[in-house]
């Protein structure tokens, strides 16, 4: 993560990343995509080490935001493994096999959107360079 990332304080939004992370996602991303587009205020991008991993992030994340009351507009992809998406309206998350992110390059896509982290990122991190 990126030294220059702003800590985004919405304590809401640290709910879909803590459920991100405890399926041990691979290079986390939080975009705040608000002055860019009206499609949503920020993309969460993450990865799995196969499409079974990214079928669990996907499911785990659904799971854990439903007993906190958030349902999903839509989720594509989750059968395929590849690219889930999960469509929370103000809030959508990108789930890549890791190869396929690498070809859709989304960072590249949004390389204009500020970077943002949370508290529970911020201490996976810390965790992760700590071990």
């Amino acid at each position: 993560m990126s030294e220059n990332s702003e800590l985004y304080t919405d304590p809401t939004l640290d709910n879909y990343v803590k459920a991100a992370l405890e399926r041990k996602t691979v290079n986390l991303v939080i975009l705040d995509i608000r002055s860019l587009s009206s499609i949503a205020d920020i993309l969460i991008i993450c990865s799995g080490r196969s499409n079974r991993q990214v079928k669990a992030i996907a499911e785990h994340i659904r799971t854990n935001l439903k007993k906190q009351g958030i349902q999903p507009i839509s989720v594509e992809g989750k059968k395929e493994g590849q690219w889930v998406l999960m469509d929370y309206a103000h809030v959508i998350i990108h789930i890549f096999y890791e190869p396929v992110r690498t070809f859709y390059d989304l960072e590249g896509l949004w390389a204009d959107a500020k970077r943002v982290r949370t508290q529970s990122l911020v201490l996976n991190n810390a965790m992760r360079d700590n071990a």
